[in-house]
Formats: structure tokens, sequence, C-alpha cells
């Protein structure tokens, strides 16, 4: 048995089902799950149809690269929302089972087992599938704390430069999970400085880099900070993206990654043996989804309006506010956040997910302890009426 397996942590929602196994929900209420990161938005009736009029492709099987069509719908797509040259759908883009697979294998295509000490750094709150698969890369993950105080930055400066000599792989995710932070510039900029001094590759997870505030401001992404500092080959940056929050299609599993051509040559090498080829009728839909972009402006819309009529409330009584993107509120709680959910379970009905199963504890402190993280996707009525059982309960605290 791979020895690894024993480092890996119980997945956060094993241990929210753990913490809620001795408490009664509130008989009066009816449950509203606000814990999981999961689209509730109806899937747009012609990605439906897409699917359902290409099932003859279940008679094939697939190849790795994808079709040209979908890398080229993706490559179309990529190039126009991140402002860049062109990108080659034939080198840049590679079609992938969703960003959570891609972000897991991809450890293993680039950590270098022979180099002693290898690490990989990873934000803190983070998305558990980076710790996972630095372990079983063989690797460290080295957490970096994401703090209110420092406006939930990435604090490249806090890491020595003996940790630097060691990171072989730096997971970025922008708009952050669970935060709602997104990478500015600067931040960028430091970073690929670090790229070029130390070698380490970048994997920016940008699946939530749809849903956003402004339509006139999109968050920025890793490809569009590389073109605007100079860095046109995308050298040692692998962007993740996803259909799943974008189009309201968790199912498909459809997603894609994008950047310096000679990396996605290594990770399309190690995909082939994988066995993690996309259904030909799921590529179908994709193509069909990247090509369209009013129901993603529909999708954002009733984002906006939820957290403009959910904010207001929860932020009387919890240090929240709107975050840069994203579908998460990150409240901080006046009691302990495991102590916050069971309590709103019990009282309200109200599933939230405590912060600090989304964190891991560096330099003495649990970055995520005394917050929670509330995903607003349920429909309005019901994440209105959540804010307002959460404001109730705070009421009583």
């Amino acid at each position: 048995m791979n020895r690894d397996l024993s480092l890996l942590q119980p997945y956060p929602f094993e241990k929210l089902r753990q913490l809620f196994s001795a408490v009664s929900p509130a008989p009066t209420f009816r449950e509203i799950k606000l814990s999981i990161g999961e689209p509730q938005h109806a899937t747009p009736p012609f990605i439906q149809k897409a699917l359902a009029d290409n099932l003859a492709g279940l008679a094939n099987y697939p190849t790795t690269q994808g079709s040209d069509a979908l890398r080229q719908a993706i490559a179309t797509w990529a190039t126009r929302r991140y402002a860049i040259p062109a990108l080659d759908f034939a080198t840049q883009v590679l079609p992938v089972n969703g960003s959570r697979e891609a972000l897991f294998s991809f450890a293993q295509t680039v950590i270098d087992r022979t180099r002693a000490n290898a690490k990989v750094v990873c934000p803190n709150p983070f998305y558990q599938i980076y710790e996972g698969a630095a372990f079983l890369a063989g690797a460290e993950p080295v957490f970096l704390n994401n703090l209110p105080e420092h406006d939930f930055e990435m604090e490249w400066a806090t890491l020595p430069e003996s940790v630097w000599r060691d990171v072989q792989l730096v997971y970025v995710c922008s708009p952050g999970n669970p935060t709602g932070k997104v990478l500015g510039l600067e931040s960028w900029k430091t970073l690929f400085e670090l790229s070029d001094r130390h070698g380490f590759v970048i994997a920016s997870d940008e699946c939530y880099s749809e849903i956003y505030f402004d339509e006139a401001h999109p968050p920025l992404g890793g490809l569009t900070a590389a073109k605007l500092l100079g860095r046109d080959d995308y050298r040692n940056l692998v962007m993740f993206s996803s259909l799943s929050k974008r189009s309201n299609v968790p199912g498909m599993r459809s997603g894609f990654v994008a950047g310096d051509a000679r990396l996605i040559k290594q990770f399309l090498l190690y995909r082939t043996y994988h066995g993690s080829a996309m259904c030909p009728s799921v590529q179908a839909a994709s193509v069909a989804a990247w090509q369209d972009e009013s129901h993603v402006r529909d999708n954002r819309r009733m984002y906006v309006e939820k957290f403009h009529h959910v904010t207001p409330v929860i932020a009387r009584h919890l240090d929240t506010r709107i975050p840069d993107a994203g579908f998460y509120l990150w409240a901080k709680t006046p009691i302990p956040d495991t102590e916050f959910a069971a309590r709103l379970l019990a009282e309200k009905n109200v599933i939230v997910l405590p912060g600090s199963f989304l964190a891991r504890e560096a330099n003495g402190v649990n970055p995520g302890s005394s917050f929670i993280r509330v995903a607003l996707v349920a429909n309005h009525d019901e994440c209105r009426e959540a804010a307002t059982r959460i404001a109730d309960f705070c009421l009583s605290l």
C-alpha cells in the first residue's frame, strides 16, 4: 500500500459529517445547505441539448488530447476572455475532466522525486486537493497564511530563501477559495520573479474566475498577468479553468488547462497513461458552452443579486463583505467556528462550513479558525431566508 496515503486528512465534508453526528437539526425549519460549493442554478437547456444530441459519440474511444473543435473553442474563449495573443490550440490548451482531477494529476507530472526535500506552496485556507496532490507526489506542502490583517494576500516574502530553494510547484487560487481574493498584478510580478529565480512551476486555479460583480472588470487571470509583464510564452505557468461554476454543469466534469506549451506536452504524456480522456458527448456539450457568453452573464446577475441582498444582513452581525469574486462569504465568528456551525444547525437548520476545516495550522495559527464559509449557491429566496436565520442566531449569542 502507498504509505503516503496515511498522510491524507479527512476531507472537510467528512469532518462536517462527524461534527454534526450528535446534532439534531431544528425541526421547525427546513434545511438550507450553504456548505458545499456546488452550483444550484439550472443548467442551460442548450448545453443539455448539445449533450443529448451527441450521444452517438459514446460508441467511440475519445483521445486524451480531445477534439480539435473543443481545443479550438477553448483557445478562442481564453484568448478573448484574457485579452492575450491567440493561444495555439494544438500546443497550449488541453481539455481535462474538471479542474479537481487536473490540479491533482498536475503535481504528479511536475514533481521531480529525485530531488530531495521537494516542496509545494499552497494558500492557507486552501482547496484540499493541493495538499493531497503534494503528498502523493512525494512532496511536502508548505502553507502560506492568507490573513485578514493583510487583506488575505499571498505574502510571498514570509517564506525564506531556504524554503524557496526546494519549491517545485506553487498552487495559486484566484479568485480564492474561500476568501474570494483576486491576485493583483504586483503579486503576480513577485511570483514570476521567484519562479525565474528558483525554477518552480505555477499552477493557477481559476475555477471561480467567471463569478464576479462588475461586468466591466473581470478578475485578473494568470495568463493576462503574464502577457502584461512580457511573458507571452507563459513559461512555468499553467492555468486551470472549468465549466462547473461558469455554466452550472458540475456533473459534466469539464475544464481545461492552458499555458506553457512545454508543460502541456508533458502533462498530456502523463494523462495518456492516466486514462483520463473526456467523453465525446461531453466534449460536444463543452464546445457549445464555451462558445456562449449570454448564459454566463445571466448566471453572474443571479449571484450579484444574492450577494447584494444577503451580505448586508449577515454583515450587521459578522465581520464579512462582498468578495472580489466567487460565490462565498468568508465571515468571522464571535465563537469558535465549529461551535457556531453546530449550533446554527441545531437552532436554525442552516448548514455552513467551519473555516478551520479548510486550513492547516501554520506559524502557530489556523487562519480558518473563527471563520465560516457561506456558499451562496442556493436559490435567491433560500439564501435570503438563510441570511435572516443566521442574523437571528447571532442575536442569541
